[in-house]
């Protein structure tokens, strides 16, 4: 059995899936802006939120932020007794040539996250490294466990 040629005279379209996802990506984003202007937060309209990792330890929440390119002046963590918040703003770099494919996000970014009652929010340490941002909220010495000794 053999299948038909198609035989054209130009040259052969490339495909790029990471191109198409990149589009339906974005095509997601537009969908959602327009169904939840400003994700439904006050005060947070177009923003986006940075990717992050939330690992608890034994004596510590650590939030980790990626925020490639973005100085610590940019940014700011607030705490209360029950959120941790971080937000700000990455600027668009001045291009020489032209812009080809643009990815990167920019402008505001606002991260949230509840925290546990158990956190001790009077000292959270911030620090940024190689565009991570990692916020620590040490754990309430009430919180960590301890043995209790049974009495005869």
């Amino acid at each position: 059995m053999t299948l038909p040629v198609r035989r054209s005279r130009g040259a052969l379209p490339v495909w790029d899936p990471f191109h198409e996802l990149e589009e339906l990506h974005t095509r997601m984003d537009r969908l959602m802006q327009s169904a939840f202007p400003g994700g439904g937060e006050p005060g947070t309209a177009g923003a986006w939120a940075p990717l992050a990792d939330i690992e608890d330890t034994e004596d510590a929440y650590v939030v980790e932020l990626e925020l490639p390119g973005v100085d610590k002046d940019q940014i700011t963590v607030e705490v209360t007794e029950s959120e941790l918040d971080v937000h700000g703003e990455t600027k668009e770099k001045e291009h020489t040539g032209v812009v080809r494919r643009q990815t990167r996000r920019i402008g505001q970014f606002d991260y949230r996250t509840s925290l546990p009652p158990n956190s001790d929010t009077e000292h959270v340490s911030a620090e940024l490294t190689n565009g991570v941002l990692s916020v620590r909220v040490p754990k309430a010495e009430k919180a960590k466990p301890h043995r209790i000794e049974i009495s005869d």
